[in-house]
């Protein structure tokens, strides 16, 4: 058993986005300090840091300095390039571990892994060539979707094909880039299990959430989501099962569909989640907190539900709403300190909270 790491360590984190920086604070208030390495300037989460490194993952000497700099190294975002994965291992500690990224990283090795973890997931097939893609809609039938295997999110990098006529401008759209078609599931609602695992192995999961997307991008999570207690148990023991299968430390995200014959895996994502945000306040300990537990080596906390939330991503123009939101009672506000609002773009998100029904 590793010793836990000692209050007023610095935890570094790849990715300098909102969810780098409600793990700042989460360290912040379990008395560490965060380092953040952020090829861009003026992260969010250097507004809440200890220290800053503004540079592109391919600069080695800056990629050795934050090693050196901190005790423990975690991420916000999946796509951190191998070759800075390489490097900083080599010093410190990577928690979750790399097979996580792997995986994850690359939607066909999902699929695959999940399958060989014995899950139901939508049918899917590997894409490259046109006579592929008509292989794989022969297979799957349509309507379908085509994404990119890598560096899609909220939506980007894929195309819905209604019909194998449309296929070809489809597998132009990914501009030669490795794809996979996935079939339609039949799903009634969508459901994300936000789970945690610490380094002894210990696993905690808080409720599943009920998802609502709008143009690929969550609009909403709603807690208590919409499932028998059957349907409670296996999602959160398929989440577990997914954990335990990669060794894994950290909080994961795990998306469902919900069906007739029983529960698919849309995706998992090896991080904090969007999805998880109304844990801020609808639990004591929260999933931002549960992560800097797990990868600093302390006991999980508890992630029982002491209260009935809806989660809304303030998108875009969304911001202008923040006077009317701010009125509103059993409203609590999470904003992102970005300067710039874009369409699409997460400028916050709030936290509605009621009373737990019974």
């Amino acid at each position: 058993m590793t010793d836990p790491l000692p209050s007023g360590s610095t935890i570094g984190i790849l990715g300098g986005g909102q969810l780098g920086r409600m793990l700042s604070v989460a360290a912040a208030r379990l008395g560490y300090r965060t380092h953040i390495y952020e090829p861009g300037a003026n992260p969010p989460a250097g507004h809440v840091a200890a220290a800053v490194t503004t540079a592109p993952y391919e600069d080695e000497a800056a990629l050795t300095r934050f090693a050196g700099a901190v005790d423990v190294i975690t991420y916000e975002f999946e796509n951190v390039p191998t070759s800075a994965l390489d490097l900083l291992e080599a010093h410190r500690p990577i928690r979750p571990g790399r097979e996580a990224l792997r995986i994850s990283q690359d939607r066909l090795t999902e699929k695959q892994f999940l399958r060989d973890l014995g899950l139901a997931t939508a049918p899917f097939a590997p894409v490259g060539t046109a006579a592929e893609l008509d292989s794989a809609i022969a297979a799957t039938g349509t309507p379908a979707i085509l994404k990119t295997r890598r560096f899609g999110y909220d939506g980007k990098g894929q195309v819905r094909i209604d019909a194998p006529a449309v296929a070809g401008a489809a597998l132009d759209d990914m501009a030669g880039a490795p794809a996979i078609l996935e079939g339609f599931v039949d799903f009634s609602h969508e459901i994300s299990v936000i789970a945690a695992r610490g380094l002894s192995g210990d696993v905690a999961c808080f409720d599943p959430g009920e998802n609502v997307h709008e143009g690929g991008i969550l609009r909403t999570t709603t807690v208590p989501a919409r499932l028998g207690p059957a349907q409670r148990t296996d999602a959160v023991l398929l989440a577990a099962s997914v954990l335990n299968r990669l060794d894994y430390v950290g909080v994961m995200g795990v998306e469902l569909f919900v069906t007739p014959q029983g529960l698919v895996v849309n995706e998992i994502a090896p991080r904090v989640h969007n999805s998880g945000h109304w844990t801020q306040n609808g639990c004591a300990v929260d999933q931002f907190e549960q992560h800097i537990r797990a990868i600093a080596g302390l006991p999980l906390g508890d992630g029982k539900r002491h209260c009935d939330v809806v989660m809304e991503n303030l998108i875009g123009d969304d911001i202008n709403r923040l006077p009317a939101l701010l009125q509103e009672p059993q409203c609590a506000l999470h904003l992102y300190g970005k300067a710039e609002v874009k369409p699409g773009r997460k400028m916050g998100h709030v936290n509605r909270v009621q009373p737990a029904q019974k």
